[in-house]
């Protein structure tokens, strides 16, 4: 029996930008932009990157396999967008726009009152092939956890060489 259910998956996706705003708002630019590598994401880029998947991905997707068109073939996710998308910007104000952009979505999800046949629809996706709608919001879920993830990982490591020898007790950090 699966384990996914639509209420399941709001109760994460709801709780993500409250999550976000706690972790992040009104701490400074060393915390939030500053990047210890040129190929890592600052937390600002995480927070731009799912406002802009809030615009592009998982509705519009949804809707496309709901329209049951012929060929339900989703438009590419460009995953850097949010480089230039969010620039000029502060990190409150992009908290302030995910936040008000999930209501919005889980408003709409949650209007669609999903059937199991619904959720068995298919859409393709344009790198990995057929997927069914009951995947693409359990992604929806874990894509919300792994950025959580990752912004943590991204803040523990501006101090990775401050904590000394507890680096080895400190699995965020490997």
């Amino acid at each position: 029996m699966s384990k996914f259910t639509i209420d399941r998956s709001v109760k994460i996706l709801r709780r993500t930008p409250s999550t976000l705003k706690a972790m992040l708002s009104g701490l400074s630019g060393e915390w939030t932009i500053e990047n210890d590598s040129e190929d890592q994401w600052s937390a600002f880029d995480v927070v731009g990157h799912l406002i802009h998947g809030e615009e592009t991905d998982w509705i519009p997707r949804a809707k496309i396999i709901l329209s049951r068109v012929e060929n339900p073939v989703f438009e590419p996710f460009d995953r850097f967008a949010q480089m230039e998308l969010s620039k000029g910007k502060r990190i409150d104000e992009l908290l302030d726009r995910f936040a008000q952009l999930r209501l919005l979505n889980l408003d709409k999800l949650t209007s669609l009152k999903l059937t199991e046949a619904e959720l068995d629809l298919k859409g393709m996706h344009p790198e990995l092939g057929e997927v069914d709608l009951r995947q693409l919001i359990a992604t929806w879920v874990v894509h919300d956890l792994n950025h959580i993830s990752q912004i943590a990982r991204i803040l523990s490591g501006k101090y990775a060489d401050e904590v000394g020898p507890w680096k080895a007790y400190l699995s965020v950090l490997k």
